[in-house]
């Protein structure tokens, strides 16, 4: 049997350049999570407290920055996400996008918090 390996993925920075927090302190726990996002459906602003990174196995993603800055994925893409910059994630393609995202976190730790779109437009940073 041959093994074909593909490295996806080598980088201590997230997709806009910023360079990945040191690791917290403690006990680590490792969390992966499968997301499916509809056709033509945007997650809510949140940012991440905690690195994560992951693989768009299906459809097309647009990560979009409060400040206006984004990035499209297309299947079979990786993504090292920003960690504390407040962000959503839309599905602008026609198929549901199906991402799986894996989070370097410790217990207790959210892996994403909320933010309301009132807030992101007091802040007049969106697009």
């Amino acid at each position: 049997m041959n093994v074909t390996t593909t490295e996806l993925l080598h980088t201590s920075r997230s997709w806009d350049g910023a360079a990945l927090p040191d690791y917290p302190q403690g006990r680590p726990e490792l969390v992966a999570v499968r997301y499916e996002i509809p056709a033509g459906q945007r997650l809510g602003w949140h940012h991440h407290p905690v690195m994560n990174h992951g693989v768009l196995v299906q459809g097309e993603l647009t990560i979009v920055c409060h400040d206006g800055r984004e990035t499209t994925l297309h299947e079979g893409e990786p993504i090292v996400e920003m960690v504390g910059t407040i962000h959503h994630g839309e599905n602008r393609g026609p198929v549901p996008a199906v991402l799986y995202m894996f989070y370097l976190s410790q217990e207790g730790q959210p892996l994403s918090v909320q933010h309301r779109e009132e807030e992101i437009r007091k802040q007049g940073n969106t697009k």
